[in-house]
């Protein structure tokens, strides 16, 4: 521990070895402490305790099936309303056509999140999913973010675990982890007062893991939240990761300034600092010792500095996306998609063996460093 300069790591320091829980307020002092050097070899060894050297990643397409949406979030740059120029509304033939022109041989994972449609009708839904699992049968399709499925548990009058039991019926795989921002009402009223409430979104996490499937959780940050409130989240999550153990990963995502009115009313122009982002992972990774992956998501954080925060507790880098643009909509300056040769060169320059995963986290295929790549 001679590498530890703030005396208030050394007991957490001794927790992280044992593989001890932290309490909130070490949770606090690891957001705080100017040691940041000890706050990144703690994240990497608890991160190495859980995965050595490999780095997940996924062959993946992203798609977003409209942009119509009435929810009004202020940090959203995304959304449109029906007949703005901008709008895009994909019908389920065109759904199956959009992923027909994509898709490339081993992407094995769909992920969709878009819109809370306003005249969508429920079947639609269900029925875009066996579209999609007729046409590409392999494919596993991870989509409808908690805030979507209570748009739809509304639209369709059934409960959001109807909701759920009938779209993994028609073939979803899995959920990913949007519509959550921050939980913290005072924070959620301003940035997402009409979008799914913090305790509906856990319900339905928790739904979904009743019934056997995995899911994903983010964390919106570096708006108008505390670093209190950050922990906060993350303390929620821990909780229900405790009752059910069905979450993958973490995802914290850095806000996009860029074409929204929060932005704009805010005055904020600036994006996330790097240092500000690698925190927040490594306090992630030590404070959600029960989630197996702390993702660090290379479009909002870029590709350059997911390399970084893989010595800062993250294992896993998403995919290789194939056309993103919900983030790209509020300013990310990222590529719009990453090859999956591109994906096992910036893990293997960072020191790490990249790992081909599926939606369930399987492992595909490994790429050991090669020590002509390690050297470069």
């Amino acid at each position: 521990m001679k590498w530890i300069r703030d005396p208030e790591l050394l007991p957490i320091a001794a927790k992280v070895e044992a593989g001890e829980r932290l309490s909130f307020e070490e949770g606090l002092t690891l957001f705080h402490t100017p040691d940041l050097n000890a706050l990144m070899r703690l994240a990497n060894l608890r991160r190495e305790q859980l995965h050595g050297d490999k780095t997940y990643f996924v062959h993946s397409m992203r798609l977003e099936f409209t942009n119509l949406c009435y929810v009004g979030c202020t940090f959203c740059a995304f959304a449109a309303h029906k007949g703005e120029e901008r709008a895009w509304d994909y019908d389920e033939a065109a759904v199956v056509e959009h992923v027909r022109e994509k898709y490339v041989p081993g992407v094995t994972e769909l992920h969709m999140s878009s819109g809370h449609h306003p005249n969508r009708p429920w079947s639609f839904y269900p029925n875009m999913v066996r579209q999609l699992k007729a046409n590409f049968p392999d494919l596993q399709v991870k989509a409808f973010t908690a805030a979507e499925i209570e748009h739809l548990s509304k639209i369709s009058k059934k409960p959001t675990l109807e909701v759920l039991r009938e779209l993994m019926d028609a073939g979803l795989s899995a959920m990913p982890g949007g519509g959550a921002e921050i939980f913290a009402d005072r924070v959620r009223l301003q940035v997402a007062k009409n979008k799914v409430k913090a305790d509906k979104w856990l319900q339905i996490h928790r739904e979904a893991h009743s019934l056997g499937m995995r899911t994903n959780a983010t964390m919106l940050y570096g708006h108008i939240e505390t670093l209190a409130e950050r922990l906060d989240h993350m303390d929620r999550l821990r909780k229900l990761q405790d009752e059910t153990g069905g979450f993958h990963a973490f995802i914290p995502l850095a806000f996009q300034p860029m074409g929204n009115s929060l932005a704009q009313n805010l005055g904020k122009t600036d994006y996330t600092t790097g240092l500000d982002d690698l925190r927040n992972l490594a306090v992630s990774r030590l404070y959600l010792d029960n989630f197996p992956h702390i993702k660090g998501y290379w479009v909002m954080i870029s590709s350059e500095l997911t390399q970084v925060s893989l010595d800062w507790g993250v294992s896993d880098v998403d995919g290789t996306i194939l056309e993103e643009h919900i983030a790209h909509a509020a300013g990310a300056t990222s590529p719009m998609e990453l090859s999956k040769a591109k994906m096992i060169t910036m893990i293997q320059q960072a020191g790490r063996v990249p790992v081909l995963r599926d939606a369930y986290y399987n492992e595909l295929e490994s790429y050991p460093v090669k020590q002509e790549v390690a050297a470069d």
